[in-house]
């Protein structure tokens, strides 16, 4: 599934492009795969069910018997993403980091580094998310809002125990911390010389010389 159009060049799909896609049959794994690549690569609106089919391996009517439109193909695809994105960010290795400097910058690195390796997954779940319908984006803006919780929360527990700087503005700096990683879905290129895990670790350090940690 080779996209090309959209800013960021072609890309390939495989299942571990698309974090949740191999709990799926192979059909419809195939087909969220191509979807993902085809919306990535050409927007929601330029890409067509045949689009989507065909970058499967499959007859055009292929796609109605496992998604019954372009957009439910759209939602699975964004709720995947997210859904990672959250997971990955939450559970008992993040708990058991003691200081919030510890888990400021391990949020922030796994985080880093899902835009990164994700990238043209993250790309749809940035661009075409409201391309949803109403219920999908609400489902969808439900998750997203507890993603930016957990940057929000970590940063307010730095600053109420003095660990971080007094004056930092928790929201906008929670913000700033998020963006520092979904910005890369606009520029990160695999074949570029700065890999994930380098990109994870100096948005790491940043992250805690931004809060004074």
């Amino acid at each position: 599934v080779a996209p090309t159009g959209r800013a960021g060049g072609p890309g390939q799909l495989e299942a571990g492009d698309l974090p949740g896609s191999e709990r799926y049959a192979e059909v419809p794994r195939r087909l969220l795969l191509s979807a993902a690549a085809s919306f990535a690569a050409n927007g929601f609106h330029g890409t067509t069910t045949r689009d989507i089919a065909s970058g499967a391996g499959l007859s055009p009517a292929a796609l109605y018997v496992h998604f019954p439109s372009k957009e439910l193909a759209l939602h699975e695809v964004v709720r995947l993403g997210h859904e990672h994105a959250h997971t990955i960010l939450t559970g008992p290795e993040i708990e058991a980091l003691t200081g919030p400097g510890e888990r400021l910058a391990e949020i922030v690195a796994r985080y880093t580094r899902f835009h990164a390796r994700h990238h043209l997954v993250a790309r749809v779940c940035q661009h075409d998310l409201r391309e949803l319908e109403p219920e999908h984006y609400a489902e969808v803006l439900r998750i997203r809002r507890a993603t930016n919780e957990v940057f929000r929360e970590v940063v307010a527990s730095g600053v109420d125990s003095g660990v971080f700087r007094s004056d930092v503005d928790v929201r906008r700096t929670s913000r700033a911390l998020i963006s520092l990683a979904i910005d890369l879905v606009r520029w990160y290129r695999p074949d570029g010389p700065e890999s994930p895990e380098q990109l994870g670790r100096f948005n790491a350090a940043l992250a805690l010389r931004i809060v004074g940690a």
